[in-house]
């Protein structure tokens, strides 16, 4: 009993020493960009076993380098409370457990008609915040379990603390995937409209804004329906937005 009592301690010291480490690091980011984030490396990685090279955009800008109209567009399309809360919108992951209890009720029905079958894999929707994505993008694998969600919890909310609003949403728009190996505003604004970030006029920010959640699928599908409607309703919102 006493030595599963030291590697139960053991086990606490070393995450209680990760999370220092990731509260560390995000107080250094009030001053210092990250230079590469975990999601940046994985992408990295995955471009270059299926190329064998690394075609790769990315530029650091400050915020104020970045339109308006983008910093508006984003918020309007992944987080329209963006500077409401302190990191997690709870009335949205109340939705998302809600979802997911459906799923996985749903899941053990199939399971029971079928139980020769290979256990379905539920996937956990997570009713993400801009600040909960960061999190994410900055230290955690793409995996979606319970555990997980749980630890980005937990470097949101450290991110809250140490961060003002403007420099999570700089980090976030320097940062968050809009092609395969395109990173941040500015190198989008390249990519899609050869024209820096700071000159991106409405329609072009929202275009950008609505690929966000898929945008590795939208790179290769510039003319799709859904792109240009959903942009249509994202421009319509833009004015609404509050900027921090």
């Amino acid at each position: 009993m006493r030595a599963l009592g030291r590697w139960c301690l053991l086990v606490l010291l070393a995450l209680l020493a990760l999370q220092v480490f990731f509260a560390l690091r995000i107080a250094s980011m009030a001053l210092v960009a990250p230079e590469s984030t975990t999601f940046e490396r994985s992408q990295m990685w995955q471009i270059v076993q299926r190329q064998g090279q690394l075609p790769w955009r990315q530029s650091w800008v400050d915020r104020p380098s970045i339109a308006t109209s983008l910093q508006r567009a984003v918020i309007a399309s992944e987080d329209s409370v963006f500077t409401q809360h302190s990191g997690v919108w709870w009335e949205s992951l109340e939705k998302a457990w809600e979802k997911n209890a459906k799923a996985q009720a749903v899941a053990e029905k199939r399971a029971e008609r079928r139980p020769d079958a290979p256990k379905p894999n539920v996937k956990i929707v997570g009713g993400s915040t801009i600040t909960q994505q960061l999190a994410k993008n900055l230290f955690l694998s793409g995996e979606r379990t319970l555990l997980r969600k749980g630890q980005e919890m937990v470097l949101t909310l450290t991110l809250e603390a140490f961060l003002p609003k403007q420099r999570i949403l700089e980090i976030y728009l320097n940062s968050v995937e809009w092609g395969e190996g395109v990173f941040g505003a500015e190198a989008a604004a390249q990519h899609y409209f050869r024209t820096p970030a700071a000159d991106l006029n409405n329609w072009q920010a929202a275009r950008l804004a609505v690929m966000l959640p898929r945008p590795r699928y939208f790179e290769k599908r510039p003319q799709s329906a859904y792109l240009a409607s959903r942009a249509e309703t994202i421009m319509a919102r833009m004015g609404d937005v509050v900027l921090p």
